[in-house]
């Protein structure tokens, strides 16, 4: 699957059509994660991949509380499962994939409701 540039309009159809989303927050001044984001997308396939350039995505990027690049999300099932800010390494990144891929989305969906009650 191609990596796909995310913008706000087709950023909520994107979340309810994929199950596991990896982004990459980026800017065109600060691209050293690219080659190691389109590698993964390349390797890992069966993972939906999205890249946002924060400075024509702002709304976006302030939605989802970025505030530094690069930095990485996983969303799963809807939900933001993990978020770093700053360089990850491919090794890193693989195996923050492969934990998300073994995330128990039953005990994430009970965690929830016991932190912020019936949502």
């Amino acid at each position: 699957m191609p990596i796909i540039s995310l913008t706000k309009a087709t950023f909520k159809k994107t979340i309810a059509q994929n199950e596991m989303i990896v982004f990459d927050f980026w800017a065109p001044w600060c691209a050293p994660f690219k080659p190691i984001f389109e590698s993964l997308a390349q390797k890992m396939p069966h993972i939906t991949y999205c890249r946002v350039n924060i400075e024509e995505e702002e709304a976006l990027a302030t939605m989802l509380q970025v505030r530094s690049v690069p930095s990485v999300m996983f969303i799963r099932e809807g939900i933001v499962v993990f978020s770093h800010s700053g360089f990850i390494s491919e090794q890193a990144l693989a195996n923050g994939i492969n934990d998300l891929q073994q995330l128990d989305m039953d005990q994430v969906h009970h965690d929830l409701i016991q932190a912020h009650g019936n949502i």
